[in-house]
């Protein structure tokens, strides 16, 4: 009898399976067409990004409690590329701790709590759709960035 924990097993006399297969991590055709897209979006040469401007509202009620924990910026228009997008480009407008010196609780960055990222807090709505001639961030709106509060005062 075996003493390893594995799962696989050998019947017969075929060669021994060792759970793995034969492929290589980023040689698939698919993989290669994502490098390929990543490299072209990233070039500084790149054309203009198609991208889409969204208007990020807050819908939830003032005395909502998720507010304690991400306040809000009021309405905020960016460009980005996807409704999932918009949210990542209006949360990196905030603070993160990784700008500051502190050590968050449960990761290391901060951009996962913004109220941004929360639909019950921020809803998305796409405004205009397939420009050229914006580039990626914020649009239009104010991101305060006192979204860290210090535990002690000085």
């Amino acid at each position: 009898m075996e003493s390893d924990m594995s799962n696989v097993s050998r019947t017969g006399k075929e060669e021994i399976n060792n759970a793995t297969s034969p492929t290589t991590f980023g040689k698939s055709v698919e993989s290669q067409a994502q490098i390929k897209d990543a490299a072209a979006q990233s070039s500084p040469d790149a054309g203009g990004e198609m991208l889409n401007i969204y208007r990020l509202e807050p819908i939830a009620a003032p005395d909502d409690p998720r507010w304690d924990n991400s306040p809000g910026h009021g309405t905020v228009v960016v460009a980005a590329r996807t409704p999932g997008d918009a949210r990542i480009v209006a949360a990196a407008g905030e603070l993160d701790f990784m700008e500051v010196d502190a050590a968050p609780a449960e990761d290391v960055t901060t951009v996962n709590a913004s109220a941004f990222r929360e639909d019950k807090l921020y809803t998305v709505i796409e405004i205009d759709r397939n420009r050229r001639d914006v580039t990626r961030g914020i649009v239009d709106g104010v991101v305060t960035i006192d979204t860290i509060r210090p535990v002690q005062t000085d």
